[in-house]
Order: structure tokens, then sequence, then C-alpha cells
């Protein structure tokens, strides 16, 4: 499998969008964390190229769902994600 590594920065821009999500979603239920989003809103928050986006489902970097010609991701998963990579700040 392969390892992609993300600066501290982009890290915290990502987290920084998913937290306004995460925010909205919680005004319309209860828990967002099992929002899922489409490839189209996944490629966005994380802004990267659709490419990239199928290269971890197939690299399994990123748990997804398909329905049909559809692929979605739980919100939880894009977290889990995240942490699984992180690359901690030195100190």
């Amino acid at each position: 499998m392969g390892k992609f590594v993300i600066t501290e920065q982009s890290y915290r821009e990502i987290l920084q969008r998913l937290e306004t999500l995460e925010g909205l979603l919680w005004e319309k239920q209860k828990n967002p964390k099992e929002v899922f989003f489409d490839n189209q809103e996944f490629i966005s928050i994380m802004n990267v190229s659709k490419r990239t986006a199928q290269a971890w489902r197939e690299q399994k970097v990123i748990a997804y769902s398909q329905v049909g010609n559809k692929i979605y991701y739980r919100l939880s998963d894009i977290l889990l994600m995240l942490e699984k990579y992180k690359v901690p700040a030195l100190r």
C-alpha cells in the first residue's frame, strides 16, 4: 500500500474545512460523522484530483461505498484517514 504525506498546513486547512462542514451538519442531524460525501465533494474537501481519490481507493487508503457508478465517503472515514496518516510536528 502506498503512503502519502501532507504538510502540517495542508492538514490544518483540511481539518478546518471539515470542522466547518461538521458544524453545519450538526444543525441538520444528530450524528454528522455518519454523513456521506460523494466523490466530487470529497475531492473538493481534500483538494485532490479525481485520479488521486481513485488511487487512494485502489490502495485502500480511504474506505468508501459504491452504488452503481457513484462513490461515497463517510465523514468519519475521512477523519480516520487523516488521523492515520498524520505526521506529528516537531516540538
